[in-house]
């Protein structure tokens, strides 16, 4: 994927629920129309970003594997 970052989110060893509290807190933090990347090595983020996008009117672009994690991105609802 070839998404323009703007904030990167480390979670890469947290469980449930933490990469959706840091992530509810740091999407604060951007202009609408930014993206955040949330890495994540937890096997309940597939659906729970998703279904946090969902739920927040955020957009979830995607997500794809790294080296030992995945990549998530959100954009910012505007």
């Amino acid at each position: 994927m070839d998404i323009k970052v703007d904030l990167v989110q480390d979670s890469i060893g947290q469980l449930c629920p933490m990469p959706i509290a840091l992530l509810a807190k740091n999407i604060r933090k951007l202009a609408p129309g930014q993206v955040i990347e949330i890495r994540a090595d937890d096997e309940g983020a597939h659906a729970d970003i998703p279904a946090w996008c969902e739920q927040t009117g955020n957009e979830f672009l995607g997500e794809e594997p790294g080296e030992g994690f995945f990549r998530y991105y959100v954009r910012k609802a505007g």
